[in-house]
This record gives C-alpha cells, sequence and structure tokens, in this order.
C-alpha cells in the first residue's frame, strides 16, 4: 500500500486515524544506526511499525525489526514519545493516520541483517556522518538526532 507522509503542510489531507506504532533505534558496536529504505515510500527511517492486538508496544517493536531486518533485538530503553499532530501519514486506502509512536532503543541478539523486500528495500547501519545524504523524513531524522543526542530522559512530544 502506497503511503505518502506531510509534515506541517496545509494542504496535508485530516486525519481520520490513530493507530498506536513503534520504531527502533538498533545501534551497531560502531556507534552505526539501523535504518531500512521504504518500498512503499523509498524513504530512510528507523524500523518500526504499528501494534497488532495481544501484544505490548515493545513486543510490537522487537517483532517489527525482525521482520523488516532479519535481526533479532531485546529493547532496553525508550527514547521518547512522537506525537506531533503536524504530522500526517496518508495511504491510498483512504486512512490517515496523525502521527503517534513511541520510540525504544534496542540491542542485537541475534539474526542476519537482510531487508525482506515487501517492507523494506535495504537495510543497513548508518554513521551520523551519512544521515545528511539520506531522504529521511524530518520525523525520523529528529528521532535520530535524539538518540545521538543522549538526552537523560525521554523526549516527550
Amino acid at each position: 500500500m502506497a503511503r505518502r507522509d506531510f509534515y506541517n503542510d496545509p494542504a496535508a489531507p485530516k486525519p481520520n486515524s490513530i493507530v498506536p506504532a513503534a520504531t527502533v533505534v538498533v545501534p551497531d558496536e560502531r556507534g552505526r544506526v539501523l535504518l531500512i529504505r521504504r518500498s512503499d515510500n523509498g524513504r530512510w527511517a528507523l524500523p518500526g511499525g504499528q501494534m497488532e492486538v495481544g501484544e505490548s508496544l515493545p513486543e510490537a517493536a522487537a517483532r517489527e525489526v525482525g521482520e523488516e531486518t532479519g535481526l533479532t533485538v531485546e529493547i532496553i530503553g525508550i527514547l521518547g514519545t512522537y506525537t506531533d499532530p503536524r504530522h500526517v501519514i496518508a495511504y491510498d486506502d483512504g486512512e490517515v493516520r496523525q502521527q503517534f509512536a513511541v520510540c525504544f532503543e534496542a540491542r542485537v541478539t541475534g539474526g542476519t541483517l537482510l531487508a525482506d523486500g515487501s517492507e523494506a528495500k535495504e537495510a543497513r547501519f548508518v554513521a551520523v556522518e551519512e544521515l545528511d545524504t539520506l531522504n529521511l523524513h524530518p520525523s525520523m531524522r529528529l528521532r535520530v538526532d535524539h538518540f545521538f543526542a543522549r538526552q537523560s530522559t525521554p523526549y516527550l512530544g
């Protein structure tokens, strides 16, 4: 399903849903962060997705990393909440979501890095110096920047 992100855009469609979602910052031993290149819009993003009935949000976060990248992770912390109503996501089926995501930090415990193809065209660890060269949505860049800033408390926004 195609997806289009709007941020602070007066031409954005009006949201008609809010869905609990998780994103995950997964650093490697060199301090790079795991990013995927989304299949639906070609943009780079943190792995993540929506919570399903019967699971907790941290479980959803770990599941999504596994589905999109092949890596098994352990959730070790919370980076923040990202609920900016100026960020809406429109899908081609008519759903328009207001952003609602909790971003976690995780560590790799197993698996083999491999993009799944259906949700992620590519998955790789990216150094902070490379971020400006990638088509990364501002909401994802904000989360990555918060990770590298190493704040002592979670971001509440």
